[in-house]
């Protein structure tokens, strides 16, 4: 059961990893919108697959987990260059820095919730993966509130961006947003 665990984490750690290539290198391509679209959008469905099936089909389980680890990673190292394109280059700095505290204080808080919530289903009776439903329930929710607000959200007019010498202040060769 423990080397069990230990494998699980490493390949979550993996995925982790190679979604910070795979998804920021992709978003070059295809624009750093889509890409969240695709994070946000497909991370709820996976979410709701992961709530369906339960532990029913470890094989699926262990791919949705490994996507979703995936777009953790891409979805960090893929938003310094959106809030680029979003804001330009002037106090970019700043909001990716409050970006990041936000971003932290849900990794450490986030997990405390969703077993807190656990916790709560084991005392009510639930039992197994379905402990987990609620708070699955929720992470999708959060996760189409951001979906909605990753459509909603306008690039800063350039007037307002830091100008550069010799290239536009809100794209980079070849990116498209």
């Amino acid at each position: 059961m423990v080397a069990a665990a230990v494998g699980f984490v490493a390949i979550l750690s993996l995925s982790n990893m190679l979604g910070r290539f795979i998804w920021s290198s992709t978003s070059d391509l295809v624009g750093r919108r889509n890409i969240y679209r695709m994070n946000l959008g497909v991370g709820a469905l996976l979410y709701l697959l992961i709530t369906v099936i339960g532990s029913a089909n470890q094989t699926l389980f262990l791919l949705a987990a490994m996507l979703i680890i995936s777009f953790y990673g891409g979805g960090f190292s893929t938003v310094p260059a959106y809030l680029r394109d979003l804001f330009g280059t002037y106090e970019v700095g700043a909001i990716h820095g409050r970006l990041l505290t936000a971003w932290s204080a849900a990794g450490v808080l986030g997990p405390v919730i969703v077993n807190a919530i656990a916790d709560a289903q084991i005392a009510a009776g639930v039992q197994g993966a379905a402990r987990y439903t609620l708070a699955f329930s929720i992470m999708i929710g959060l996760l189409v509130v951001g979906f909605v607000a990753n459509e909603l959200i306008r690039p800063v007019d350039e007037r307002f961006h830091e100008p550069t010498s010799g290239r536009s202040a809100t794209t980079t060769a070849g990116a498209k947003r």
